[in-house]
């Protein structure tokens, strides 16, 4: 079955877009990338995604979901019309604007019936909100598709606006955010006119503030065990005030905070494990060194097409299991009552 996954992270840096043919052969599952490719948001865009949304009245937000979705689709039409193909099925992540699964909230914005009339392909979006009335975190998603595709390695963590992780034990599969990354970096980097740091250039002329890092780790979500997520709210209300009043300069704040997300890394995993490292983080060189000096992993950066699209190649793969009527959300991930098959389908 031929798919086209569609990711937007919560750092809102563009659409990621990958199409992939998946086969299902002696019980085990392969894929090939058969074409990705990125696109930018438009300004307006950006702005009412990362800021505005959250804000809107109830009028405004449905018809910004719908116009969300709208643009998504023109997107996908622009990608099929590139590269000349036509899949079976597209697999939406959205926009997360809500995610407080412990209140049962949780909302996914770009309307997966607005994608499915501008492609006249069927469409399968709203992956979080069944596994959260469940009782589960809605979160993370990727695992089944770390089970499934990339079980030769020991972790699989993914670099994003947060850094998740999974695992096999015994016969499940572990899983769920470790620390916001760049969702943090780049609202600092913003802040003086750049959209990330790039390499961990800045970060890597700071110096550590331990006093800073000590109150970062102390942050209660760090003593919870899994299942367990991460949302913008979290962030907003316990992180950023710790850095804002801070006083420090903008490379001893990031330095500082490089070393917290090193250090919760290091707190999960265990030294001379194989640990794949995909997302855009992937490509922070100074952030890799950090992670790999202090998790002792053996940490495998792949080609471009897995770091930049590992995402949304997995949500082709979980449309593809929908349609197959095979659970993508996972009990032991997400601390649901039990797996169930996410997404809601539009057929045109």
């Amino acid at each position: 079955m031929t798919s086209i996954g569609l990711m937007s992270g919560t750092s809102v840096d563009g659409l990621d877009v990958c199409c992939a043919t998946f086969t299902l052969e002696d019980g085990k599952w392969s894929f090939h990338i058969d074409c990705a490719r990125g696109y930018d948001y438009p300004a307006e865009l950006k702005q009412k995604l990362g800021k505005d949304v959250q804000n809107m009245s109830a009028y405004e937000f449905v018809a910004f979901h719908s116009a969300y979705g709208r643009f998504l689709g023109q997107r996908v039409n622009d990608f099929m019309a590139e590269f000349g193909v036509k899949p079976d099925i597209i697999a939406s992540h959205g926009s997360t604007v809500f995610h407080e699964p412990g209140k049962k909230i949780m909302y996914q914005i770009g309307d997966g019936a607005a994608i499915a009339a501008e492609t006249g392909i069927p469409t399968v979006s709203d992956f979080r909100r069944l596994d959260i009335m469940l009782g589960g975190q809605g979160a993370p998603l990727v695992p089944v598709g770390d089970n499934l595709l990339f079980g030769q390695y020991d972790y699989c963590l993914n670099i994003g606006g947060f850094s998740n992780i999974s695992w096999r034990d015994g016969d499940k599969r572990i899983a769920f955010d470790i620390s916001p990354v760049n969702y943090v970096i780049n609202r600092f980097t913003r802040s003086i006119g750049l959209e990330m740091d790039r390499d961990g250039e800045i970060a890597r002329k700071g110096t550590v503030h331990q006093p800073l890092l000590d109150q970062l780790n102390a942050l209660d979500y760090y003593s919870k065990t899994w299942p367990k997520s991460l949302g913008r709210e979290w962030v907003e209300a316990n992180v950023f005030p710790l850095l804002d009043a801070s006083g420090l300069s903008m490379e001893d704040l990031l330095r500082t905070y490089y070393e917290h997300c090193a250090e919760q890394l290091a707190q999960v995993t265990t030294p001379g494990k194989s640990l794949l490292v995909t997302g855009g983080g992937a490509y922070n060189k100074f952030l890799i060194e950090r992670m790999r000096a202090l998790s002792g992993c053996n940490i495998v950066v792949p080609e471009p097409a897995i770091i930049e699209f590992k995402e949304a190649l997995i949500f082709a793969f979980l449309g593809v299991l929908y349609m197959w009527d095979i659970p993508s959300c996972l009990r032991s991930v997400t601390g649901a009552a039990h797996d169930n098959i996410g997404g809601m389908l539009f057929k045109v």
